[in-house]
C-alpha cells in the first residue's frame, strides 16, 4: 500500500467517520481556476474540449491520486473538431457584445466566478467507468446496483451571466457489484447538448440568467430567433438540460429537468452511461414534465405534472404501472403562474402547493431581475384533488399563509381519508430562493388539512436549516415515521445529515431530530438517499437500511462515496469509497437495483 493510501485509511473510524483527510505526502498542485480537473492519468474521455481558465474565489488543491488507478474501459480518441464556421463566429461576437455591454454578470447569483467557485466548478471531461477503492468498511450486499446523482455541469465556460441551475446535466454513477465499485461521469446527451457540442459553443440562452430586463431579453431573444431561422437549432426538439433528478418507472430510467421532456438513459454492465433519447410517450407528453414525479411502490403507478407561464398554469397526469401515460388534467383554478417544483401524493389524493414564488414577466421586462421572482402579497395555497380525478372539478384550495415549499417530503391520509397530512421544508425567506441561496432557511413542518371543516394546522418538525429530504421510497404516499434531510450550512452547501422522527411531532415536540451526522471541517455532501436492507421484506422496519451520498473534502480536493447506517444512533459509517476524481456538488440522486438495471 502506498503512503497516501496508508495515511488516508488511518484517518477513518467505522463508528464515526470525520471525513477530514490528512495532507498527502506528495506535493500538492494548487490551481486558481474555475475548472479543476482531477482525472486518472491513463483515462480516455469520449470528448475533449479546450476551455479557458477563469479566476476563482479561492484556490483548490488537486489531489495526487495513485497512478495505479486505471479505467476499466476505454473509448476511441476524440476526432479533432473543425474550426467554427463563419456564422458561429458572427453569432458569438454578438453574444460577447450582449454579455459585455447590455447584460454583464454583475450580480453574485449570476457571476460565473462566484457561482462556479470551489466544488461547484464543473469537471472538464466525461469519465469512463473507472475502478474505485473501498478504503473503509464493506459495501453492503443490498447496494448491488448503481447510485446515480444528477447535477449541472456546463459543457462550456459561461460567456456571460450564469446561474447554478443553468448547467448541462451530468450523471455521476457509482456502479456496485460483488463489493467493488466503479465511477462513471457522463453528460445527458440532450438536444441542446449535442447541438452545442457540434457547434463548439453555447447556442441557447440560459433560462435562469439569460433574461434579466427588457434589453437583455430582447437582445438574446432576437439572437436566438436568428439562429433558429438559419437552421442552427430547432427549439421544437427541446431546450432543456435534464440536470435535476432521475426517476425509474415503467422499467425505464429517466434523467429529468422540468423545462423539457424526460431523457431515457441506461447504465451498462460495466458501469457506463448511455443516453437513449428524448421521450414523449407516444406523443402523449407535451412540452415538459416535473423533475419530481411520485412512484407508488404498491401500485407501480407514477404521478406527475407540468407548469408554465401560460394557462393552464398547472397540468396533472399519471402513468400506469407499464409506463403508459394517461390523459392530462389541466388546472384553470390556478389563475397566476406559480413556481411548482414538487408535489405529493397520498393513497387518495394529490397535493399541490401554490407559493409566493412565481413567473414575474413584468419585473423581467421593466426591471433587471430574473423572470422568476417572489410576490409577497400573494397568499400561499395547498390544492387537494383525488389522485384519479378526470378533471379539476373536485380540487379544493386551502390558504396556508407563510407556507412556501420548494420540495415536498411526503404526504398521507388519516381519518379514513377525511384528513391529509403533508411534511415539507418551509422556505422562511422565499425571496432569496434564486438570488441569495446562502440566506435561505428551510424549517421542516407538518401540515394537517381537515377536509371536512377546511381547518389547516401547522407544526414544526425541526428548526434547523434542512432541505433535500428523503424517506424510505416504499412509504411514498403512506404514513412514514422517519425523514433523512440535508443540513444547509449555508445552502447550497450541505454539511451533514439529520434523521427526524416525524411521529414525535404528534406530541407537540418542536424538534424531532433523533440522529445527526456532520461530515467534518471543510467537507460537504449532497442529498442523502435511503436504500432498504431488505426492500422486498414486508416485515422489515422502516429505517432498516443505509443512507448513501457523495461527500467532497474542500481541504484536499478529494471526493468520496459514503454509506451510513440509517438505524444507528449517529448514522455511523458502514463504508467509504475513494473516488478516482472530484464529483461536483449537484442536485438529486437515485439508487437503482441490479434487478432493475437489467430491465433497461
Amino acid at each position: 500500500m502506498d503512503p497516501f493510501s496508508s495515511s488516508f485509511l488511518s484517518s477513518f473510524s467505522l463508528s464515526n467517520l470525520p471525513l477530514t483527510l490528512p495532507p498527502s505526502t506528495s506535493a500538492v498542485l494548487r490551481i486558481s481556476a474555475v475548472r479543476i480537473e482531477e482525472k486518472p492519468p491513463t483515462s480516455t474521455s469520449t470528448t475533449t474540449r479546450t476551455r479557458t481558465p477563469q479566476p476563482s474565489r479561492r484556490q483548490i488543491p488537486s489531489p495526487p491520486y495513485p497512478t495505479k488507478t486505471k479505467p476499466i474501459s476505454t473509448n476511441p480518441p476524440p476526432t479533432p473538431k473543425p474550426p467554427p464556421s463563419l456564422a458561429v463566429t458572427i453569432f458569438n461576437a454578438f453574444d460577447d457584445i450582449i454579455n459585455t455591454f447590455i447584460d454583464p454578470p454583475t450580480r453574485p447569483s449570476v457571476d460565473p466566478k462566484h457561482v462556479l467557485a470551489d466544488n461547484f466548478a464543473p469537471v472538464v471531461d466525461e469519465l469512463p467507468p473507472t475502478k474505485c477503492t473501498v478504503v473503509s468498511g464493506v459495501l453492503p450486499p443490498c447496494l448491488d446496483g448503481a447510485y446515480i446523482r444528477n447535477g449541472p455541469n456546463p459543457q462550456f465556460l459561461p460567456r456571460g451571466p450564469y446561474h447554478l441551475f443553468d448547467g448541462d446535466g451530468m450523471l455521476h454513477v457509482i456502479r456496485i457489484s460483488d463489493g467493488g465499485a466503479t465511477l462513471c461521469s457522463r453528460y445527458v446527451k440532450t438536444y441542446k447538448f449535442t447541438i452545442e457540442e457540434k457547434t463548439g459553443s453555447p447556442v441557447l440562452p440560459n433560462v435562469f440568467s439569460g433574461f434579466n430586463g427588457l434589453r437583455a431579453s430582447a437582445a438574446r431573444g432576437a439572437l436566438s430567433a436568428v439562429r433558429t431561422l438559419t437552421g442552427m437549432f430547432d427549439p421544437s426538439n427541446g431546450i432543456g438540460l435534464a440536470n435535476t433528478s432521475l426517476a425509474f418507472f415503467g422499467d425505464s430510467l429517466y434523467a429529468l429537468g422540468e423545462s423539457d421532456l424526460p431523457y431515457a438513459v441506461k447504465v451498462t454492465a460495466d458501469g457506463d452511461v448511455v443516453t437513449l433519447g428524448r421521450r414523449d410517450f407516444d406523443g402523449k407528453l407535451f412540452m415538459s414534465m416535473t423533475a419530481h414525479p411520485k412512484v407508488d411502490y404498491e401500485t407501480g403507478e407514477t404521478f406527475a405534472f407540468r407548469y408554465g407561464p401560460v394557462p393552464p398554469f398547472l397540468t396533472y397526469f399519471r402513468f400506469d404501472s407499464e409506463g403508459r401515460k394517461e390523459a392530462d388534467v389541466p388546472f384553470f383554478s390556478m389563475t397566476t403562474p406559480s413556481f411548482l417544483h414538487d408535489f405529493a401524493i397520498t393513497r387518495k389524493y394529490a397535493v399541490f402547493a401554490e407559493i409566493q414564488l412565481g413567473m414575474n414577466p413584468m419585473e423581467m421586462i421593466f426591471g433587471s431581475e430574473s423572470p422568476v421572482g417572489a410576490n409577497s402579497s400573494k397568499i400561499p395555497r395547498l390544492g387537494v384533488i383525488p389522485r384519479y380525478a378526470k378533471d379539476e372539478s373536485e380540487i379544493r384550495w386551502f390558504e396556508v399563509p407563510g407556507f412556501n415549499i420548494i420540495h415536498a417530503i411526503n404526504a398521507w391520509d388519516e381519518d379514513g381519508g377525511d384528513t391529509v397530512v403533508m411534511v415539507a421544508p418551509n422556505i422562511l425567506s422565499v425571496e432569496h430562493t434564486l438570488e441569495r441561496m446562502d440566506l435561505i432557511h428551510a424549517s421542516v413542518e407538518r401540515v394537517r388539512i381537515d377536509l371536512k371543516t377546511g381547518f389547516v394546522s401547522r407544526h414544526p418538525v425541526a428548526s434547523r436549516n434542512l432541505d433535500f429530504a428523503v424517506i424510505n421510497p416504499k412509504y411514498a404516499g403512506r404514513k412514514n415515521r422517519y425523514v433523512y434531510a440535508a443540513i444547509g450550512d449555508p445552502m447550497p452547501k450541505i454539511s451533514g445529515v439529520v434523521k427526524l422522527d416525524v411521529s414525535m411531532s404528534e406530541s407537540d415536540r418542536c424538534d424531532c431530530t433523533v440522529a445527526t451526522r456532520i461530515f467534518g471541517p471543510g467537507c460537504y455532501g449532497g442529498e442523502p438517499f435511503f436504500v432498504a436492507k431488505e426492500p422486498n421484506n414486508p416485515e422489515a422496519e422502516e429505517d432498516d437500511g443505509y443512507l448513501v451520498t457523495y461527500v467532497h473534502n474542500e481541504n484536499t480536493g478529494e471526493s468520496s462515496f459514503l454509506v451510513m447506517d440509517a438505524k444507528s444512533p449517529n448514522l455511523e459509517t458502514v463504508a467509504v469509497v475513494k473516488l478516482p476524481r472530484r464529483v461536483p456538488y449537484g442536485f438529486h440522486g437515485l439508487f437503482v437495483t441490479e434487478t432493475n438495471l437489467k430491465k433497461l
